[in-house]
């Protein structure tokens, strides 16, 4: 059995947050460590924080590294730092609640780290009312036989439709072969009208390209060339991850904020944790501004009204 690493403190603002086994690879790539995974955080921790304050949070942790099993952690274990900072969610469903990491300060996202989390998927609502979300999600979700060309083209459609409507997007890459596009949205409406709103989106989008684009709810009946738009990622309880979230593949890719300019340029690929600290260096957070530009869903509410959308199944 390999010996196990001497752990290391950190001091993260006011906090110490000690790492256990901080040499244990966990990209196997390029062979970053635990502590690498801690230190792209930190260097990147304005944009982190900004992109998880005050949401409840989902850890994707792996114990053994990206090349091991994943765990789905909704719940902040016992034992957790008092300073650690948590929001109570329900699940009507199964008449359960969880307290959730709730991160206000880069010391609780080193925290997640320590405990083997790579990936941080929050809410689209803050903890102030969990059930008004403050964030309206549309994921470019290519299908197996979709190239990124194709990404590239409805990311210009969708930017033309935000601007038409006066909204501010801000994309991002989305760690895979997508892309995200978030838009700050008044905290009016609950999780069924913002699925709506982003329905009624979805379907303008495939009317101006539809060689391009699917809303076809069934995966098995998308045409696997195609680009889906997902609306289904504005359901309550759906998370996808955060920008500057690290994902769980052995590259290491990281969800990166971009600018509009750069869709035509981007290979996701190349926005590892390798990159990205350089990048976020020279650039700072490039969705630093979102919550200064907020969009209220009215006119996307009348589109669906319009258009007879009533809200799809939950996708549970």
């Amino acid at each position: 059995m390999a010996q196990k690493s001497a752990a290391v403190e950190l001091e993260v603002g006011p906090h110490t947050v000690r790492i256990s086994n901080p040499d244990r690879v966990y990209f196997p790539a390029r062979g970053e460590t635990k502590l690498d995974l801690v230190n792209y955080y930190l260097s990147v921790g304005d944009g982190i924080v900004n992109a998880l304050r005050e949401r409840p949070c989902m850890l994707h942790r792996f114990p053994s590294g990206v090349a091991g099993e994943k765990v789905h952690q909704k719940r902040v274990p016992h034992g957790a730092p008092p300073w650690l900072e948590t929001v109570r969610v329900t699940f009507p469903r199964y008449n359960r609640h969880a307290d959730e990491l709730c991160v206000t300060e880069l010391a609780h996202v080193a925290w997640a780290v320590q405990m083997s989390t790579v990936e941080f998927h929050p809410w689209n609502s803050r903890r102030a009312d969990t059930e008004k979300p403050d964030e309206w999600r549309i994921d470019l979700d290519p299908m197996p036989d979709c190239g990124f060309d194709r990404v590239r083209r409805v990311a210009h459609v969708a930017h033309e439709i935000l601007d038409e409507l006066g909204a501010v997007g801000w994309p991002k890459t989305s760690g895979g072969r997508g892309l995200h596009i978030y838009v700050r949205i008044e905290p009016r409406w609950g999780f069924s009208d913002v699925r709506r709103a982003a329905l009624a989106f979805a379907h303008e989008v495939e009317r101006r390209a539809p060689d391009d684009v699917t809303t076809t709810w069934w995966r098995k009946d998308r045409d696997p060339r195609l680009l889906f738009v997902d609306y289904n990622q504005n359901a309550r309880d759906h998370t996808i991850a955060s920008a500057y979230s690290v994902r769980g593949n052995p590259e290491g890719t990281v969800s990166t904020p971009i600018r509009w300019a750069e869709i035509d340029d981007v290979e996701p690929g190349d926005c590892t944790i390798a990159t990205v600290p350089a990048r976020f260096a020279e650039l700072g957070d490039l969705h630093a501004g979102i919550d200064d530009a907020v969009f209220s869903l009215d006119p996307l509410l009348e589109w669906a009204d319009r258009d007879g959308v009533e809200e799809p199944p939950d996708p549970g």
